[in-house]
């Protein structure tokens, strides 16, 4: 399988495990020192990967609230053994775009870093 189509597998779980709240799924696809970072109602956000999936498990997930799947990969760009995706997940009342640094390991890509932001225009 080429890197842009295992990379979008990574992404095509990453999703799934946003949107239906499977943070089973979601440990698959990071690295387990995975750092998340954003700035969320104006204060500063950074969480390691636990933290963030213990998140996931307390919130209601969009698919059990109805809402439609969104998601979508929006670039991927690879050098040799890292990469970057440039990702849009609507969800929870939020649209968010994330920034995932990925990298190969044992021939498996992991997200090993996640930096994202809410980019509605305020009213």
């Amino acid at each position: 399988m080429d890197d842009h189509r295992a990379i979008a597998a990574v992404l095509g779980d990453y999703f799934k495990g946003l949107y239906t709240g499977d943070t089973v799924l979601l440990r698959t696809v990071f690295h387990p020192a995975a750092a998340l970072f954003a700035t969320r109602d104006g204060q500063p956000y950074h969480k390691g990967l636990d933290a963030y999936l213990d998140g996931v498990a307390q919130r209601a997930s969009p698919a059990s609230l109805g809402e439609p799947y969104r998601m979508q990969v929006l670039a991927i760009d690879v050098t040799h053994d890292i990469a970057t995706a440039r990702v849009h997940v609507p969800a929870l009342g939020f649209d968010y775009v994330n920034y995932l640094s990925l990298v190969r390991r044992h021939g498996r890509w992991m997200i090993v870093n996640k930096v994202f932001t809410d980019v509605r225009v305020s009213g």
